[in-house]
């Protein structure tokens, strides 16, 4: 059963004041909230939102909270450095905190920058916060990589705060960012900035639970004007999926173009299966590479391999 979009924002505004005495008094003032006509949606108008000083008031200043942090600094400088990062892709669906744990040190032993934890599919909460712990005690930097508010841990690093920009559904543009805001900040997380942008077939599974309209594989310049946009909306990463198992990668062409328009770091990920594919991608601009399937199924040695290639 679907929860109304009404109480949805009651509890984000709880998350924010903590407490159920700081909601109903005069702290949250004037929260109007009224049926819009001929929608079946809600506008909310909170004229004033203060929250005590003991609250937020002795935190950081609008300027440094926007800033670069640990995990993104991380990542740039790996890129810097390498001329490209590995992520390897977590999905608490399909393993174990045991086998999330001994992936996690092989794949830092090899090379990986960092893990990016999500699926497209829920989790509990449990779940996921034990594969978060399970992969931190390898002492891998986790970022999560959430499909809903409910990807969201409070043992991770940082977050791909991301807008899935070619999704037709308004929830998955800035509906899921506006209630998960305002436990990212409850919670201590990074937020990295991200235009989420699905590239490929309709039947993925990604695209199909984000209501996505992919962009296919021989028009690059379509993915290039999104990332464009997304850059122009204040993020620094624009990640090009194909899907998880995806049949073919995105296109070193696509990748490519995107890097020709934009000054936006490129991530790709889905179907990327041999040390060829990787290195194809990574000559074309790709800064990030991301492998899933691969990690969790195939011998260590063709991750290792990929890994490598890039470098």
């Amino acid at each position: 059963m679907q929860v109304p979009f009404v109480e949805h924002c009651e509890w984000a505004l709880r998350t924010l004041v903590r407490t159920p005495e700081d909601f109903m008094s005069s702290k949250v003032d004037s929260c109007g909230l009224k049926k819009a006509d001929g929608f079946n949606s809600v506008t909310l108008s909170f004229k004033q939102l203060s929250v005590s000083q003991g609250e937020f008031g002795k935190g950081p200043s609008p300027l440094s909270d926007i800033s670069l942090g640990t995990v993104e600094s991380h990542l740039r400088n790996t890129i810097r450095r390498e001329g490209v990062a590995h992520l390897t892709l977590f999905d608490p669906e399909k393993l174990t905190p045991f086998v999330a744990r001994k992936l996690a040190f092989e794949v830092k032993k090899i090379g990986t920058a960092a893990a990016m934890v999500g699926g497209s599919t829920a989790t509990s909460v449990y779940e996921l916060d034990a594969i978060v712990k399970a992969i931190k005690s390898a002492g891998l930097h986790v970022i999560l990589f959430p499909n809903d508010v409910a990807g969201l841990s409070r043992y991770a690093d940082a977050v791909f705060f991301m807008s899935l920009l070619n999704s037709i559904n308004p929830y998955y543009l800035s509906g899921a960012q506006a209630l998960g805001a305002p436990l990212v900040k409850r919670y201590g997380l990074e937020p990295i900035p991200m235009a989420y942008i699905i590239i490929g077939e309709s039947s993925s599974a990604a695209g199909f639970v984000g209501n996505a309209n992919p962009i296919p594989y021989d028009k690059p310049e379509l993915a290039a004007i999104y990332a464009l946009a997304g850059e122009y909306l204040g993020m620094r990463f624009a990640y090009l999926e194909a899907g998880s198992g995806a049949r073919k990668t995105v296109s070193p062409e696509m990748v490519q173009t995107v890097r020709r328009l934009c000054h936006i770091n490129v991530i790709t990920g889905g179907g990327i299966k041999t040390p060829s594919q990787a290195k194809e991608l990574v000559d074309a601009g790709a800064s990030v590479i991301v492998t899933g399937t691969i990690a969790e199924k195939a011998p260590l040695a063709r991750l290792r391999a990929i890994i490598r290639a890039i470098r």
